[in-house]
């Protein structure tokens, strides 16, 4: 029988940059090796690949078939600080597999930082004549009331004008997070549901899968649950977009940038979450976390990801053909991107 409790043991080894000794080093004579093999679920002959310096990924089981969970990990000869700083390197990221644009959001925002954040002509067209609560569009529904009422359809300029409105709406939504936090994400509605819970608690809801982050990381855990409240001792926060090729279409995302340093020895040193704030097509809500374990006889680490989201439309029959497409694509895509981590890390080496 397939263990059941993987998602728990996953955030163990996800929430941290180990680099030493401790209570919660996780025993690394022995991990991650154990780790891949019972709660993974790796081969032996996948780990030899991971250690060899192939990237290997996989879909995790979850709870409901609308979360996805995906593993990665490849091994690195190279030092975590430097992955540390090719994650905040938003030039590097631009170059990974999928990225169609990429931008970091002042402090604090600004209209001219959502230069380029545009729609498809496809989203266009489906707001001009999508009733609200029904568009293709991730968008509240007074929203697209406001594109209803405020764009001229008829107007040359009709992409110009609602690309602005995206853009104003956009920004509206970070700077009402930076001071609200995740109950001002709202409630998001597409054509493929009547009804959708607040952003707030589906969040909330994935988080709560990853059961050992409160136990070895309480604070990281507040943080992406109570900020701005939260105590940020340790934590650096950035904000960005991006448009992506996922799927059918380019999703445009809006992501909280979270880093977490350790100040105690024998204590978890590094974690890296990606946070989504907003995506346009596919994702209810995503969270990204990335570690990296020390190797335990040679120079080295083990880059490990692992990526949890809940998508729309993967439920039922013709949603779990949806839902085996998206699978594919995510876990193709992360065993990509970390291919390229390596490739470019490694290349950094002295």
């Amino acid at each position: 029988m397939r263990p059941t409790i993987h998602i728990a043991a996953v955030t163990m080894l996800l929430i941290a940059c180990v680099g030493g000794g401790g209570p919660v080093a996780l025993s690394q004579a022995a991990e991650p090796d154990t780790f891949f093999r019972d709660f993974v679920g790796l081969t032996d002959q996948q780990i030899r690949d991971i250690r060899a310096g192939t990237a290997i990924a996989k879909v995790l089981e979850s709870a409901t078939p609308d979360q996805v969970f995906v593993f990665g990990a490849v091994y690195v000869n190279s030092v975590p600080e430097r992955y540390l700083t090719l994650a905040a390197d938003l030039d590097a990221l631009r170059k990974l597999p999928n990225y169609m644009a990429l931008r970091k959001f002042s402090a604090p925002p600004q209209a001219s930082d959502l230069d380029g954040f545009t729609l498809t002509e496809e989203d266009i067209k489906d707001l001009e004549r999508c009733p609200p609560g029904q568009c293709g569009v991730r968008v509240p529904v007074s929203a697209a009331e406001d594109f209803q009422r405020s764009v001229n359809w008829s107007a040359p300029d009709r992409a110009e004008q609602a690309n602005r409105l995206a853009q104003q709406l956009a920004l509206q939504l970070v700077l009402k997070y930076q001071q609200g936090g995740n109950p001002a994400l709202g409630t998001y509605r597409d054509r493929e549901k009547d009804t959708s819970p607040h952003v707030a608690e589906t969040f909330a809801s994935l988080l709560g899968e990853m059961k050992a982050l409160p136990v070895y990381l309480p604070q990281l855990k507040h943080y992406l649950l109570d900020y701005p409240r939260a105590t940020s001792d340790g934590i650096t926060s950035e904000f960005y977009w991006e448009k992506i090729q996922f799927g059918l279409k380019p999703t445009l995302r809006i992501v909280q940038a979270i880093e977490f340093r350790g100040t105690s020895p024998g204590k978890p040193a590094y974690a890296v979450a990606v946070k989504q704030l907003y995506a346009s097509h596919y994702f209810d809500t995503a969270l990204d976390l990335t570690v990296c374990i020390k190797g335990a006889t040679t120079d080295g680490f083990y880059l490990i990801t692992i990526k949890g989201s809940r998508q729309a439309g993967l439920t039922g029959l013709k949603g779990s053909i949806v839902r085996k497409v998206a699978v594919d694509k995510t876990r193709s895509s992360l065993q990509r991107a970390l291919a390229a981590y390596k490739q470019k890390l490694e290349g950094q080496a002295d």
